[in-house]
């Protein structure tokens, strides 16, 4: 289960709403170990596409070597799908290499709603996990 604070959530859904209609991505970093989602860290879409998008390479490695520094790993791999539902595509099944990460999919193609899920992405088995969204304190 992907337990996140409004806060975070609600950054991943202005950064997807943003960049639409191209699929937005980043990461949400916490410490290492802890399954706990803390730092919001918004990415480049490399590829600046409606329906792919890629980590720009150089940005990547300085991202996760922030990571290593500040002793955190990626507990959040998020990006938008703008035309279909919040679901990983083969393609981004097939590029899924965080096995401990939950891969946060947001969909824009509505205007007024949001849908907002959590996959578990393990040797290409895709496993849909509850979401909790807990109230900012």
């Amino acid at each position: 289960m992907l337990t996140i604070a409004a806060g975070l959530r609600d950054q991943i859904v202005a950064h997807a709403r943003a960049d639409h209609p191209d699929e937005a991505c980043g990461v949400i970093a916490g410490p290492a170990g802890s399954d706990r989602p803390q730092r919001f860290i918004q990415m480049l879409n490399a590829e600046r596409s409606p329906t792919f998008y890629r980590f720009d390479s150089l940005e990547q490695l300085r991202v996760w070597r922030e990571m290593d520094d500040r002793d955190e790993e990626p507990v959040v791999i998020y990006h938008s799908h703008t035309a279909t539902e919040a679901y990983p595509s083969r393609t981004d099944i097939s590029y899924a290499s965080e096995p401990g990460a939950h891969y946060v999919l947001v969909s824009t193609r509505a205007e007024n709603a949001d849908e907002f899920r959590s996959f578990k992405i393990i040797d290409g088995v895709v496993s849909e996990e509850p979401v909790t969204v807990t109230s900012p304190e």
